[in-house]
């Protein structure tokens, strides 16, 4: 990989961060605490309240995986060890890391860990 080609990679990598750190922020507001009022929000409404939080908290928790896989993928930039698989420590193709730049597996490896 060029240094080119690793500067594009944290660019990229910074870009979704960036995003992530965004969506966090606007989404607080839908994993806070549903009211439990039953004389000003009825049963149903309460319910469909309750599942949307549920919702938005299960995003909530895929956006903070998706971060520590950039900020790890960031890490890895800085310390020379990016582009090369965790598990193997074979090159991972460039098509693969244009696809997700915070993979740390190659296609091998993510394949036969998922088998498992």
């Amino acid at each position: 990989m060029t240094p080119e080609q690793r500067d594009r990679f944290r660019e990229r990598l910074e870009t979704q961060r960036q995003e992530y750190l965004d969506s966090r922020m606007a989404a607080r507001e839908s994993t806070q605490p549903v009211q439990l009022d039953q004389a000003s929000v009825g049963r149903l409404s309460r319910l469909d309240a309750m599942q949307g939080q549920a919702m938005a908290k299960e995003a909530q928790r895929r956006r903070d995986v998706q971060l520590q896989r950039i900020e790890l993928a960031l890490r890895r930039i800085d310390s020379g060890e990016y582009g090369f698989c965790n598990a193997c420590e074979e090159e991972i193709a460039l098509r693969r890391l244009e696809s997700d730049p915070a993979a740390a597996l190659c296609i091998a490896c993510a394949s036969r860990q998922e088998q498992e």
